[in-house]
């Protein structure tokens, strides 16, 4: 499959209609863009760091202020959990300090120096689809933390016909966005200290295989 470059940094690429998946049925003849994932701000994470996901379950404290904490809360799966005060907050994405910070700075309009604590109670399952040229396309439940090489070897692995230099993760980061797709090397997958291979998946991702 040949590939064209833009003149900005976000190449494009044609890929073939995966309908029903996150809502790709649209435009399966027109240039897809993507980004490597050399490219992507923040891409390799460390382990350690812990992404707030939706349908995890979170707790949301606030010192001394019990009307304004939440408990045992589910995270939906637009990625937003309802606080007291503050409605509808955007959560997905975020660590649990970074949501602490965040919420703190949010709540300075009703009391005088919040503290808030939040804490992941129950993290959901890391599922991910797994498409293309593997040996067994479908729906995986990964160990967390998990890149795109431990999705591809829960799916078989590569077939003969696979482009090892055509491998994407579509990554939906709004609802009312189409999903960002990022693309790898099967070679910087499988090379350590690459940023291929320090980049983990979160739920809801899916790869492609070409």
């Amino acid at each position: 499959m040949n590939a064209w470059y833009a003149p900005t940094p976000i190449r494009v690429l044609i890929l073939p209609c995966l309908a029903g998946v996150l809502g790709l049925s649209m435009a399966c003849a027109a240039p897809q863009p993507f980004q490597w994932v050399d490219e992507v701000p923040g891409a390799r994470e460390h382990p350690g760091i812990y992404r707030i996901a939706p349908m995890d379950v979170i707790s949301v404290r606030v010192w001394n202020q019990e009307s304004m904490s939440l408990l045992h809360a589910r995270v939906r799966e637009d990625g937003r959990i309802s606080l007291p005060f503050l409605k509808d907050v955007d959560v997905a994405g975020l660590t649990p300090n970074s949501l602490s910070e965040k919420l703190q700075v949010a709540l300075v309009s009703f009391i005088v120096d919040p503290v808030v604590t939040v804490t992941v109670d129950e993290p959901a399952p890391l599922s991910v689809f797994v498409l293309g040229e593997v040996t067994t396309a479908g729906t995986y439940t990964l160990a967390r933390p998990a890149g795109a090489l431990q999705a591809l070897a829960a799916a078989g692995g590569l077939t003969q016909y696979a482009n090892r230099d055509g491998i994407y993760v579509l990554r939906r980061i709004s609802p009312l966005l189409p999903p960002t797709r990022i693309r790898f090397r099967y070679r910087d997958l499988t090379s350590g200290g690459t940023t291929a291979a320090g980049f983990l998946l979160r739920s809801g991702d899916t790869i492609v295989v070409e």
